[in-house]
């Protein structure tokens, strides 16, 4: 449907308005509709694909985010109230390790389950649009966990963000932008180190971090039955989904990320399909485990992950963390969805590995012990050497109704390297904070909408030839502003 700019304008004002108490919404969320980068159309071969699916323009959205997979995935309500998946979207960039993020300036990019209201969608980015993903959350608060502006956006550039292409972020902005005109509140965003599937639990199955993505697993699955967004609650320092108030209940459930949880029981169905694919889920997992199925291999000191498709793109790229599963030859024939920036840095080892790094107990039985990837320590805007500490990772993967809460197990904390210098043996003084600025010089206003298997590709140029071009630290801020 077509609206003028001015009818666009007063709708987008009144729907933040009408969220501001939730999303602390300010003064430059307000151009959300006068902004001509986010206002973009959804391109029309995606309408027709939401017309195919029985979905309206303006129904709600739910975003999953896969690390491993280097996939974000847009999946949409039809007109029979359930959500389909609509698209697919190849990663560009994704920094720091399998696993949550723990605090400032670790380099990881979140995990969990985050909600983006329309005052965290920010159409005057530096790095084309973006939206923030809300961590932290109150979960990641009880465990003390820090961390700010950890976006998805554009460019390709990643310190604790997902990138996209600009392109891709355009879409996806769209997207979100039409769920919030047609009235959606906030719309969900789940992020998961990989596919909750008994292949990849058995492959990383002596990972420290795999009591936390048993307990992401659960809302996986609620979300995978039902095909409904999952109501999420924290108690406990654990997740909680789809918590309803127990029978004769009196007064409404109320819900403290660090206190005991209330009483609380899970609608007998979501119930019943949870344990039923869960079942299914454990019986393969041994499965694979009794056949011999080999752990994940270590990388040590790789950061971060890029899908496939751009990796192919770029002269000497790896895909870091993330899985190749296409042959080089078919991808060397497919267009990247969208504009590659020159500047990226694809993933690629530490220069220098921290010695001596402690050994993290597995916390299931494996042939061999294994230890966490650690990299070299840089500085990045608010200074600081991260050593070989412990990340916790939050635990808890069953409900109040059906088990007691479980403990809390300690973290793990990774050390990385910039991604725009190697790191210098012992940092000096920290980097002032700097505002979220760029300069984009010759990069047009907009970006042509993208398919990912009809875009034009821009290929780097010459000065890309495989290694990252050394800058000075004091040009750091030019690709990286905000702290991560």
């Amino acid at each position: 449907m077509t609206r003028t700019p001015l009818l666009r304008a007063l709708l987008a004002s009144a729907v933040i308005a009408a969220s501001a108490a939730l999303a602390g919404c300010n003064s430059d969320q307000m151009s959300l509709a006068r902004n001509a980068r986010a206002n973009q159309p959804v391109p029309p071969k995606l309408v027709a694909a939401m017309q195919d699916k029985n979905m309206d323009l303006q129904s709600p959205i739910l975003v999953r985010l896969f690390k491993q997979e280097a996939e974000l995935e847009v999946w949409k309500q039809d007109r029979s109230g359930v959500f389909a998946l609509l698209k697919t979207y190849p990663i560009c960039r994704w920094s720091g390790d399998l696993g949550p993020k723990i605090r400032e300036g670790d380099r990881q990019a979140p995990e969990g389950f985050y909600s983006i209201s329309p005052g965290q969608m920010n159409p005057q980015s530096s790095y084309y649009l973006a939206f923030n993903t809300g961590y932290p959350n109150a979960f990641d608060k009880s465990l003390g966990r820090t961390g700010s502006q950890l976006m998805v956006h554009g460019d390709c550039s990643s310190r604790g963000c997902y990138a996209m292409t600009d392109e891709q972020i355009a879409e996806i902005y769209a997207l979100g932008r039409e769920s919030f005109f047609g009235g959606q509140r906030a719309f969900q965003l789940q992020a998961y180190p990989f596919k909750m599937t008994p292949a990849n639990f058995a492959k990383h199955r002596n990972n420290p971090n795999m009591p936390f993505w048993k307990m992401l697993k659960e809302g996986y699955d609620h979300f995978e039955v039902t095909r409904q967004e999952p109501k999420v609650d924290f108690c406990e320092q654990k997740y909680v989904f789809d918590a309803a108030p127990p029978p004769g209940a009196t007064r409404p459930l109320a819900f403290n990320a660090s206190a005991k949880c209330p009483a609380y029981t899970v609608p007998a169905d979501i119930a019943h399909a949870v344990r039923e694919k869960d079942h299914k889920d454990q019986t393969k997992l041994a499965e694979l485990i009794a056949k011999g199925t080999p752990v994940a291999r270590l990388r040590t000191g790789i950061d971060g992950g890029m899908h496939q498709v751009f990796a192919s793109k770029i002269p000497d790229a790896s895909t870091g963390l993330s899985e190749a599963d296409e042959s080089p030859v078919s991808l060397a024939m497919e267009r990247a969805p969208g504009t590659i920036p020159p500047t990226v840095n694809p993933p690629r080892p530490s220069d220098n590995l921290l010695q001596n790094a402690p050994e993290t107990t597995a916390v299931a039985a494996t042939s061999a012990p294994t230890t966490p990837r650690v990299a070299s320590a840089a500085k990045d805007d608010i200074g600081g050497l991260l050593s070989g500490l412990s990340r916790r990772v939050g635990s808890g993967e069953t409900t109040a109704s059906t088990a007691p809460p479980p403990s809390s197990p300690p973290q793990v904390i990774t050390a990385r390297r910039s991604e725009a210098t190697p790191a210098p043996p012992r940092p000096q003084a920290a980097m002032p904070r700097s505002n979220d600025t760029k300069q984009a010089a010759g990069r047009p206003p907009l970006k042509p909408s993208v398919d990912t298997h009809g875009a034009t590709a821009a290929r780097p140029t010459g000065a890309i030839t495989g290694a990252a071009p050394v800058v000075s630290s004091n040009n750091f801020d030019s690709r990286f502003s905000a702290f991560r």
